[in-house]
């Protein structure tokens, strides 16, 4: 569950000023072991000692950890270990410091290197309490409950009131239906932080469990009082209207839950499910799919269970759904081009480029392609769900897209035109994450196929509040690895923008709508061909890559002989 960063890590260090020469340094070295200070001087005097150089020792290490926590803060986890394995070097007996670096490792998602830390702070100091309720984290992630267990006694044994370990053991004691136990974490965890909403939603969900749905109530009730956009109580409160067999107001809680969060995998599942209740079963497949695709490099156990459930639906469903009836291949696309954006400037090229990449889909006989430009947020998803409607009934499913795109926080984002974007954290309320782009093809029987003609520029970054500090929130894509029978091709490579071109359409949709009419040539093939020709068109200054691959007993053309 979420943590903040415990600042203490620093106690373990010394806060005594150092004799060193000249007294500018002397001050910034007083100013940077300062812990009570303001944070903002406190950094910047930090950043000054290590940019001297003549500091060494504890003090460069305390610098070194203040820039660590820094760059945590500001989710920059590679430079936050960058900068917590140099104070470690400096100082290897700080067992706080291996604590930080084990924690900006597991939000990395690299369990074991975290795992190694924990155990190496344990090691040199077994009465360490937060480290304990850390490697019970990732225990748990794991799903392994006892020694999750075992790790959140040790931690509560040295701290009774730690709030972080009564949370998550109360949340191990849920899963294993010990509800006296966890009601009584709960409540612990509540008596040491009032603050946090975290353990009355977990306490929602416990009574849910327990069928006490009026209990259950109250408590979502009573954080969603506090916030009413908290998707997480939302999704909580209606899994309590369904207990209840209120399914009107179940939907409603889930669809306000996916309109704050369109990826929230809790309340596509719980849709799914109440959607299945209904005998909407095309409507339960698709939300079930939405569910099965991450979007971070870790979760915690509470998604993973119902991803796990979402998935086992789906392919139970999957049995259900209508067969294709006709004799000759089903295929559909959809085609979308953004450039009337309303907060930012205007793209000329999306609506051409869809324009000629439809016009070549419907030359080569796809049964049907839709062609939908300039989509608002809300009109975006509209769209992909009625795509991946018909999608389940179909062979092939394509979606080519043309508009601004780009990676926040290691996710790939397309862009609505009413976006506004004030900060990177908005992109998930605002935006329309590349995960649920590829969930509205998956329902294709055979090929699934995304092309993204969109790295270009963010056009947000001059005006955007940075609070995720990445290198890649300016231009460009993260690269994806879409799982087996899925291809999804970017005009540009990782990082890189793709280019308008010479002419009135885009190098990479002139290549696409030129090439995938080359009689017989497969697509794995096919798209090498557009790769070859946009490197040559753009000077060797773009180059297309391709992610992913059909289902490998078949070949697929665009045309056939």
């Amino acid at each position: 569950m979420p943590r903040t960063l415990i600042l203490s890590i620093f106690v373990l260090l010394s806060t005594a000023v150092p004799s060193i020469a000249g007294p500018q340094l002397g001050d910034d070295v007083a100013a940077c072991l300062e812990r009570q200070g303001d944070p903002k001087t406190r950094q910047d005097a930090c950043e000054r000692v290590i940019a001297d150089g003549k500091a060494n020792g504890k003090d460069l290490a305390i610098a070194y950890a203040v820039r660590g926590n820094t760059l945590f803060q500001k989710h920059n986890n590679d430079k936050a270990i960058e900068a917590f394995s140099k104070a470690i070097e400096l100082d290897p007996d700080n067992n706080g410091l291996l604590n930080a670096r084990g924690w900006a490792h597991e939000r990395k998602g690299q369990d074991d290197l975290a795992m190694a830390d924990y155990n190496l702070a344990l090691l040199k100091n077994p009465s360490f309490a937060i480290v304990y309720n850390n490697r019970g984290t990732l225990y748990l992630r794991k799903a392994a409950l006892q020694s999750a267990l075992n790790d959140f006694n040790a931690a509560l044994k040295l701290q009774p009131d730690m709030y972080f370990a009564h949370t998550n053991r109360g949340r191990v004691l849920l899963i294993n239906k010990d509800f006296g136990g966890a009601l009584a974490d709960f409540a612990a965890a509540e008596a040491a932080d009032h603050s946090r909403p975290q353990p009355a939603v977990f306490r929602c969900n416990a009574y849910t469990d327990m069928g006490k749905f009026d209990d259950a109530l109250r408590d979502c009730n009573s954080v969603i009082a506090k916030l009413p956009n908290y998707p997480t109580a939302l999704s909580g409160r209606a899994e309590a209207y369904m207990g209840k067999g209120n399914l009107d107001a179940a939907l409603k809680d889930l669809n306000t839950a996916l309109g704050l969060n369109p990826n929230h995998v809790r309340a596509h599942m719980d849709r799914g499910r109440l959607f299945e209740q209904r005998g909407d079963l095309a409507q339960a497949r698709a939300d079930y799919r939405s569910a099965a695709y991450a979007l971070t490099p870790y979760e915690e156990i509470e998604v993973a269970m119902a991803r796990k459930m979402a998935r086992e639906r789906l392919a139970a469903l999957t049995l259900q759904a209508p067969p294709i009836t006709t004799q000759a291949t089903r295929r559909i696309a959809l085609v979308i081009g953004n450039g009337a954006y309303t907060n930012v400037h205007r793209l000329d090229n999306p609506l051409r480029d869809a324009k000629l990449v439809g016009s070549s889909l419907k030359d080569l006989g796809f049964q049907s392609v839709t062609v939908a430009n300039d989509l608002t947020r809300d009109k975006f998803f509209e769209t992909l769900r009625s795509f991946a409607s018909e999608a389940e009934k179909s062979d092939w499913a394509v979606i080519y897209y043309a508009g601004h795109g780009f990676e926040i926080g290691g996710v790939n984002y397309l862009v609505p035109i009413d976006a506004k974007l004030a900060a990177d954290t908005d992109a998930e309320k605002e935006a329309v994450a590349l995960e649920q782009v590829i969930a509205s093809v998956s329902g294709a029987r055979k090929l699934r196929l995304l092309m993204l003609d969109a790295c270009r520029d963010n056009p947000f970054a001059p005006t955007m509040k940075h609070t995720i500090e990445l290198k890649l929130v300016d231009k460009g894509f993260s690269d994806i690895e879409p799982t087996a029978g899925f291809m999804v091709v970017y005009a540009a490579k990782h990082g890189e923008t793709a280019l308008d071109g010479q002419g009135t359409d885009s190098p990479f949709a002139v290549a696409v709508a030129h090439d995938i009419k080359e009689p017989h040539i497969e697509v794995r093939k096919l798209f090498d061909i557009v790769r070859d020709d946009v490197w040559d068109a753009t000077k060797h200054q773009q180059q297309p890559f391709t992610y992913g691959s059909p289902p490998g007993r078949e070949d697929f053309y665009f045309a056939q002989k």
